[in-house]
């Protein structure tokens, strides 16, 4: 995990070697960049930073990024392998000018080997995932005829099918802020369920009351 299955660009890459001798630690890839539905200049790149010392970490990648302390989010979520509890921060970082977006996530070294094996876990999926994953992308980066809303919801079904058969994640602290998109995708696969009018006119009935 240390290295890519897909090359990365000459910016990427000087990028993070300068990062990796900065925070002097290892850079750990996971996600699609490990897989064959990478889309080179449209793709997130996932990483994984470990440390003994969180709190010097993070004002070292707020040096090296030039962000706000604020941008960096709290996370506690549920291990979708060992249903472990786990801790840690996240932050996203973009260079529009070099088509570089990059989704940094911090943790603790005493659960390195957890996060991991969770992370393994998405890299190796079955060949009709992978052919999904791929004809979602093109569908969505290069003929551009699908809405955002659909693409993250497709891709997150598909995602929790291969992962752990059907189950999403289990976020019990996500304050990573939402974009007005993903709030849009989940207004619309909210009211795409046959009973979201029901339970609507449900409420305004019992309001009345």
């Amino acid at each position: 995990m240390e290295t890519t299955k897909n090359k990365l660009s000459s910016f990427a890459e000087n990028f993070f070697n300068k990062m990796r001798n900065y925070l002097d630690t290892k850079l750990y890839f996971y996600g699609s960049i490990q897989r064959y539905d990478y889309f080179p200049e449209s793709s997130d790149i996932d990483v994984d930073i470990f440390t003994d010392n969180e709190h010097s970490t993070l004002i070292k990648l707020q040096n090296l990024l030039g962000v706000d302390r604020s941008e960096f989010k709290k996370i506690i979520y549920r291990l979708q392998k060992t249903n472990k509890v786990v801790r840690g921060h996240k932050i996203k970082y973009e260079d529009k000018e070099n088509d570089f977006t990059c989704e940094f996530s911090i943790y603790n070294q005493n659960i390195k080997e957890e996060i991991l094996k969770e992370h393994i876990s998405k890299t190796n999926f079955p060949y009709y995932i992978t052919a999904l994953l791929v004809f979602l992308k093109t569908l969505y980066y290069k003929i551009e005829i699908m809405p955002t809303f659909l693409y993250f919801y497709f891709k997150n079904l598909i995602l929790n099918i291969a992962i752990r058969e059907g189950k999403p994640t289990d976020f019990i602290l996500n304050e990573i802020p939402k974009h007005d998109e993903e709030k849009e995708m989940e207004k619309k696969i909210e009211m795409s369920n046959p009973f979201y009018f029901v339970k609507e006119r449900l409420k305004e009935f019992l309001d009345l009351k």
